[in-house]
This record gives C-alpha cells, sequence and structure tokens, in this order.
C-alpha cells in the first residue's frame, strides 16, 4: 500500500509513495497530537459536491486523492476502495478537518493513535 504513518513526538505523519503521492499532489501530511480531536474507522462516501483543490477524484471508482472541500471545511483524502478508512477528525489544524484515509489494518493503527494521544496528554 502506498501509505504509512509514522510517529513523532509531536504527531502522526501520513507519508504517501509513489502514485498515490504524484495523484494527491502531496506526499506528506503531519497532525499535530494537539488537533486530533476523534480517531476511528468507517465508510466514507465523499459528497457529490465536494470541490477537488488540488487532487484527483474518479467517484465512479471510489478514487479519492488529495485536498477537497465541502461546506466550508477541508478534507485530505487518500483512498481507492469501498472499505473502512481510517477517519480521523482535526481542530486547530493549519488546514484540514478531516483526514481519510486507506490504510492495513485500520482498526489496529486506530487503536494505536488513540494510545499515543493518550500518553502524549498525560505527559504534556
Amino acid at each position: 500500500m502506498a501509505r504509512e504513518l509514522q510517529f513523532d513526538d509531536e504527531g502522526v505523519i501520513l507519508t504517501l509513495t509513489g502514485a498515490t503521492g504524484f495523484f494527491a499532489l502531496k506526499f506528506n501530511l503531519k497532525m499535530p497530537y494537539s488537533t486530533i480531536k476523534s480517531v476511528y474507522v468507517d465508510y466514507f462516501d465523499a459528497p457529490r459536491w465536494m470541490l477537488r483543490m488540488p487532487g484527483t477524484s474518479i467517484p465512479a471508482l471510489h478514487i479519492f486523492e488529495g485536498s477537497f472541500k465541502y461546506a466550508d471545511e477541508w478534507y485530505f483524502l487518500s483512498y481507492e476502495s469501498r472499505v473502512p478508512l481510517l477517519n480521523i477528525e482535526l481542530e486547530g489544524h493549519e488546514k484540514y478537518k478531516y483526514v481519510i484515509f486507506e490504510i492495513n489494518d485500520p482498526t489496529g493503527v486506530a487503536a494505536d493513535i488513540r494510545r499515543r494521544l493518550a500518553k502524549h496528554s498525560t505527559n504534556g
């Protein structure tokens, strides 16, 4: 898979490689722990009138890569299948309100992020 998460002392970094990064027009997205409001796994259907700014989308094939705006909120989407996706809701991030992406074992990854958030909040 062309997406991976990395962790450092300040937050979570979503890294996109190869064609995924090319079509998303972004290769790294940093989410400081202080901006992560919630993490969950669910299906996501992009709203029909979501604006691509910039990115790539082929709605009929459930392919969305890049930055999108809907209802005056910014989304970063990176997926190409109708599968459960990792959904991260942000508050106070420099740009995005939601980061939604496909990754192997989204439930395990969500649990790992929650553990790191809990550890960060007790240490910070």
